[in-house]
């Protein structure tokens, strides 16, 4: 699954879960969600068996997601808020 993919299934997924990708961060990234272990920052084997690294938790993505949506004038498209999330994990989070 890429980064792309997720963004645009965020709300299928559960909001306590976490995306992890693959680096560098872009919209077709290989992504995966997944439960993390106690420390959310570690990934989980899976994850870390595909190369993968902490992103966002799914709430997270959600909340910033939401808030810049409801900002803008438009709609934005899917891989705009793509970007924006990108944005969002590498200077914010």
């Amino acid at each position: 699954m890429k980064l792309l993919d997720v963004v645009g299934r965020l709300s299928e997924f559960d909001e306590e879960d976490t995306i992890y990708v693959s680096e560098p961060w872009t919209r077709d990234s290989d992504a995966m969600v997944a439960t993390a272990p106690d420390d959310s920052m570690v990934p989980p084997k899976a994850a870390a068996k595909a190369g993968l690294t902490y992103f966002i938790e799914i709430f997270i993505a959600i909340e910033v997601i939401e808030g810049w949506v409801a900002s803008q004038k438009e709609k934005p498209s899917l891989p705009a808020i793509c970007d924006r999330l990108i944005y969002y994990a590498t200077y914010d989070a």
